[in-house]
């Protein structure tokens, strides 16, 4: 197991890990403690079946099933299809998901560790890989504030909707997704969470906070909380914090849902067929040191 580092704002490259066989105590170690050094980790070269992908993501924690129900692999719902192709006139999977900058179940009362991704088909033009994911450091984005801002936001929390980003995907996008349901919004309703947190692995400080799914800070006034979160949506995504992630066929894609936000990039026509298959990793094993290994730094 080799651990390569992009030498950008974030990422790092994994060899010679073989993820359809059971991996031993370091290597999941090794992941971990990469995954929170470099934000994102790509494994490439990767034969798996649904129950490879599922094995290798439950090593990190409990695998989340998702709220909306829809575009679940057959007999393993914790993994979810996203894909713009469609068989006999219908879509087998989400083709919007992700298109904006957001941090996975920040609008859950019990976070998310991390999000694996498996590429199967990647659309490409001219040669180059199309629907990058983009992702951004919150490690850097919280050190780099003014001190002003650091102080208005200290010990502050901030409340989280899941109804944020569905409709803004319904409005911006042009989706087909319905809205949700009654009975979805009661499953997920608005939650606070911190809006500085000590990163589980590295222990450094973390913006906790997205233009996805964070609505307002908590006990401030409207126009005073609009003002602050508007500084730091647009803050958060400096391009000296960017790291992009070009696909090919069998990466494993690896990222950190506590030092990143992220962005799946809708550059690739309808006709241009992409599919990559999806495990949400929750928190409660790196919250509960079950890795031993923070911290890094």
């Amino acid at each position: 197991m080799k651990v390569i580092p992009t030498g950008g704002a974030l990422g790092a490259r994994i060899e010679g890990l073989d993820l359809s066989r059971p991996l031993k105590e370091d290597e999941v170690k090794g992941i971990v403690r990469a995954v929170g050094e470099h934000g994102v980790i790509c494994i490439p070269d990767q034969k798996l079946e649904p129950v490879h992908l599922k094995a290798f993501s439950g090593n990190f924690g409990e695998l989340e099933v998702n709220v909306a129900s829809s575009f679940q692999e057959k007999d393993h719902p914790e993994i979810m299809i996203l894909s713009n192709m469609r068989e006999d006139g219908k879509p087998i999977g989400f083709a919007d998901a992700g298109q904006d900058w957001h941090t996975d179940m920040s609008y859950s009362s019990t976070v998310a560790f991390a999000n694996i991704l498996y590429g199967i088909k990647i659309p490409r033009r001219d040669g180059r890989p199309l629907g990058c994911t983009a992702f951004c450091d919150m490690h850097k984005a919280y050190e780099m504030l003014p001190d002003d801002i650091k102080r208005r936001i200290d010990g502050r929390t901030a409340t989280h909707d899941f109804n944020k980003f569905w409709e803004k995907m319904r409005r911006e996008k042009g989706s087909a997704r319905p809205p949700l349901t009654e009975e979805q919004r009661r499953k997920k309703p608005p939650v606070s969470h911190p809006m500085v947190m000590a990163h589980p692995i590295t222990g450094r400080s973390v913006l906790y906070a997205n233009p996805g799914y964070t609505v307002s800070i908590d006990g401030m006034p409207a126009a005073e909380s609009d003002e602050i979160l508007e500084f730091l949506f647009t803050h958060q995504i400096r391009p000296e914090f960017q790291h992009q992630h070009l696909w090919t066929e069998n990466d494993v894609l690896m990222w950190d849902n506590f030092g990143t936000i992220h962005n799946a990039i809708a550059d690739y026509g309808p006709d241009e067929h992409r599919l990559i298959k999806r495990c949400q990793v929750m928190a409660d094993k790196v919250l509960a040191d079950t890795f031993g290994v923070r911290p890094v730094h």
